[in-house]
């Protein structure tokens, strides 16, 4: 925990993830051994996380361009 006793969210999230890890880093002080895999699982949640932000901006593109077709449709039907 640091010097002002305020906790912020990754600790949180650190705590709830496992209790335990979060005792031996902010409580006792151990810094964890596998450093490289670690950013190696950053870097794979960061690309991860890229990947589903495109994912739901084509399925936005994809609904628009359906609700554009269906009405373009429903207007040539009625002569519009």
């Amino acid at each position: 925990m640091s010097e002002n006793n305020v906790v912020n969210a990754s600790e949180i999230g650190e705590y709830v993830y496992c209790n335990h890890a979060w005792w031996l880093r902010r409580v006792q002080g151990y810094a964890p051994t596998h450093v490289r895999e670690l950013a190696q699982g950053t870097a794979h949640h960061e690309a991860h996380g890229r990947a589903v932000g495109r994912a739901l901006t084509l399925q936005k593109i994809g609904i628009a361009l359906l609700l554009a077709g269906t009405a373009t449709l429903v207007l040539w039907f009625l002569g519009g």
